[in-house]
């Protein structure tokens, strides 16, 4: 359960100010179909943290319980660092008509966009130090649904309402934090 929350929470205010939540955003002011956007970032999701997941499974397996809490916890820190840089998204991500239709069309660009991203590099963290698939992908999808779906809903009027440099900076806390308990191995780790 542990995994689960913590994932859940990491990636909710990780995704805050995102460029993946500023591509809900897009979406939901271009074609005006929230149902079908929704089921896009949802499945989306659920594919690309789930080859996260693997991935930080993998790596936990392949590395013994020392240098995986030493790789993990300063890629916790690293995060930390990396959530103070706000995301843009390009012009040219919303550039051309859907082809494949509103739910294809976003599949396909939350998909692509999750790539490299702070939440996906996230999820391969929170898998390898949680060695826990399913309660962290599970997690981390709920994380992005919970800040993607009113992104959506709302559209641009949730910028007005939330401080990103405030969801920024606690986002950098919490990673911070993580790197230091693992790095200090402290709490229920290996």
């Amino acid at each position: 359960m542990e995994a689960f929350l913590i994932s859940t929470g990491v990636v909710a205010l990780g995704e805050m100010g995102d460029k993946t939540q500023l591509l809900a955003m897009l979406l939901a002011v271009k074609f005006r179909r929230p149902v079908p956007i929704i089921a896009g970032i949802l499945v989306a999701t659920l594919a690309n943290h789930a080859l996260a997941g693997a991935l930080g499974d993998g790596v936990a397996d392949l590395m013994g319980p020392d240098v995986l809490r030493w790789v993990i916890g300063l890629s916790f820190l690293a995060m930390a660092g990396w959530m103070l840089v706000p995301d843009k998204v390009d012009d040219d991500d919303t550039a051309t008509p859907p082809r494949l239709g509103v739910f294809a069309t976003t599949v396909l660009a939350f998909f692509l966009a999750e790539m490299g991203d702070k939440t996906q590099v996230a999820t391969v963290a929170l898998a390898a130090r949680y060695n826990d698939f399913v309660p962290v992908v599970l997690g981390t999808t709920l994380g992005m649904m919970l800040a993607n779906v009113p992104a959506v809903v709302l559209g641009e009027k949730i910028s007005s309402w939330v401080s990103m440099r405030l969801v920024h900076a606690a986002s950098a806390m919490i990673f911070a934090v993580l790197g230091l308990l693992t790095l200090l191995n402290v709490g229920r780790l290996f």
